[in-house]
């Protein structure tokens, strides 16, 4: 069963964008709006994936980790 959808979302395209689109679109067998529905809440999903995520070479991990082996 599908989620009803009840929002609604405009978008402003160059006739390039736009026809590049409704190809993309065509050639999986969906609508443009489901194209770009899919393709922005998977660019929305890593972006706010790599929000959760803190990167730091081994020396900066190992630094900030050595006062944590320290007993009280």
């Amino acid at each position: 069963m599908t989620a009803t959808k009840k929002s609604r979302f405009e978008l402003r395209a160059d006739e390039a964008t736009d026809q590049l689109i409704s190809e993309a679109a065509d050639l999986l067998h969906v609508t443009k709006s489901a194209f770009v529905a899919d393709a922005a809440r998977q660019a929305a999903d890593k972006i706010v994936a790599r929000s959760d995520v803190t990167l730091m070479s081994p020396v900066v991990f190992d630094t900030m980790m050595a006062p944590l082996d320290v007993p009280d």
